[in-house]
């Protein structure tokens, strides 16, 4: 604090950059998610094909992530072996390109608010799963909060407008596939002591889940691409679309690194607000207020899941420091315990 109580010229930059970051990463998200159903909606650019738009963006990205590590040497890649490679990287490459081929898929079906709104259930598939595999405790008021959040999403979903049986099965399923890869990364890499930034992450991943979607895109979108002899490959939308998709990964990188988890858990909240909003002002989707109101209850359980979160985190900081002090006042008295033997040994002599 400078005088007077004002913030010094270093805290304010710090908060503009925060800002700043916080800015550019929903303005990134927001880009990419309406530029996706843009995209893919039938009424819009008319091309319905998810698997093909996935495998744009993860060869764009992978192309882009080996130019960043091996050329440019931007971060280091991690060191890892190919039995390391093959029992943890892969699994998450397959669970992270059914997530996005599904979610995808989904904008086909459903509007994009009502996409947001069920988005919410990702605390609740993540808790689930987590409980399921042992990497979290089961807590009475956890579930509850969590059959709260489900509950408004279930009022969100009773009052929507355009509700699609497929659409839905599809998001609740990119969720947990989702769900699944976020605890799987625990699992399988961090328990490891293996920590990969977006950029790191898009290297090993990315090749990986190309491989995994070459198999339903041979069966399910190619024969239907190859009777389409009328397209084009639009090098404007599809290569604007993935620098998108890949910009969007280094601001994680940058939001991450430079604020924090939370920060970007809050952002995403206001994200899904001006989304919401968007979707109803200028793609004209319908927003009933039952919508609203079920959404509202979700947020709120959302936002007290969160808080107990930080408030967990606190904690756990707090004690670690009490036991480092702990530990470096038992290391002080040992010192000064060998010192007073040493001196009382010299007197003796």
């Amino acid at each position: 604090m400078g005088k007077g109580g004002s913030l010094s010229d270093g805290v304010i930059k710090k908060i503009l950059l925060s800002y700043t970051y916080v800015a550019i990463w929903i303005f990134l998200s927001f880009t990419v998610i309406v530029y996706n159903k843009y995209i893919l909606d039938k009424k819009m650019y008319n091309w319905p094909f998810p698997i093909s738009l996935t495998m744009i963006h993860m060869s764009f990205c992978a192309a882009l992530a080996f130019v960043l590590i091996k050329v440019f040497k931007v971060v280091e890649p991690v060191s890892m072996s190919r039995e390391l490679y093959l029992s943890s990287v892969v699994p998450i490459g397959a669970l992270y390109s059914l997530s996005l081929w599904l979610s995808n898929s989904a904008y086909i079906y459903l509007s994009v608010s009502f996409i947001q709104m069920l988005k919410a259930l990702m605390p609740v598939a993540v808790y689930s799963i987590g409980v399921l595999f042992k990497k979290d405790s089961f807590k009475t008021d956890t579930m509850v909060n969590m059959l709260s959040i489900s509950f408004g999403v279930a009022i969100a979903a009773y009052g929507e407008a355009r509700f699609d049986t497929w659409g839905v099965i599809l998001q609740l399923g990119a969720v947990a596939f989702e769900a699944t890869r976020l605890v799987m990364i625990q699992i399988l890499l961090t328990s490891k002591g293996i920590t990969l930034n977006p950029i790191t992450s898009l290297y090993y991943v990315a090749p990986c889940c190309l491989v995994f979607l070459l198999v339903p895109w041979i069966f399910v979108e190619y024969p239907v691409l190859k009777e389409t002899s009328s397209f084009h490959f639009d090098f404007v939308i599809f290569g604007t679309n993935s620098f998108c998709a890949f910009a969007l990964n280094l601001a994680v990188f940058l939001l991450v690194g430079k604020t924090s988890a939370l920060t970007m858990n809050v952002a995403g909240v206001v994200k899904d607000w001006l989304l919401i909003a968007f979707s109803w002002s200028v793609i004209k989707d319908t927003v009933t207020p039952i919508n609203l109101f079920g959404y509202g209850l979700a947020f709120l359980g959302v936002a007290y899941y969160n808080h107990s979160k930080l408030q967990a985190l606190k904690a756990k900081e707090a004690q670690k420091k009490t036991t480092q002090t702990d530990e470096e006042s038992g290391r002080l008295l040992e010192e000064r315990e060998s010192e007073g033997n040493g001196k009382k040994s010299e007197s003796q002599n």
